[in-house]
């Protein structure tokens, strides 16, 4: 499976199947939350948050990968992801695209 953010792939000629998406919504335990809390008083990167978006993203990409399968894609072009805090310590990441087969 092809995976680009661009609407075209070089030399590849294609057709569009639709839109597939894929998401998940992430969270850390409450421990990580107060000690990742704490850390904003002296700065610096969120380390076990950075960890949680970072799957988050993969699961979202995995999800829209699979439903790209299930319309016969080649690949998903024009690739796009979006985030949105659901809660304290919770996060929504969506991946979504354009199903493609090529020709």
């Amino acid at each position: 499976m092809i995976l680009v953010n661009t609407d075209y792939i070089t030399g590849k000629e294609f057709e569009m199947l639709g839109l597939v998406r894929g998401s998940t919504i992430q969270s850390k335990n409450i421990g990580k939350d107060i000690t990742q809390s704490f850390k904003t008083l002296v700065g610096g990167e969120l380390k076990a948050y950075n960890q949680m978006m970072n799957e988050a993203r993969a699961l979202a990409t995995k999800r829209m990968v699979e439903d790209a399968e299930q319309l016969g894609a080649d690949a998903v072009v024009n690739i796009r992801y979006a985030s949105a805090a659901v809660m304290q310590g919770a996060a929504e990441v969506i991946a979504y695209g354009t199903a493609v087969k090529f020709k």
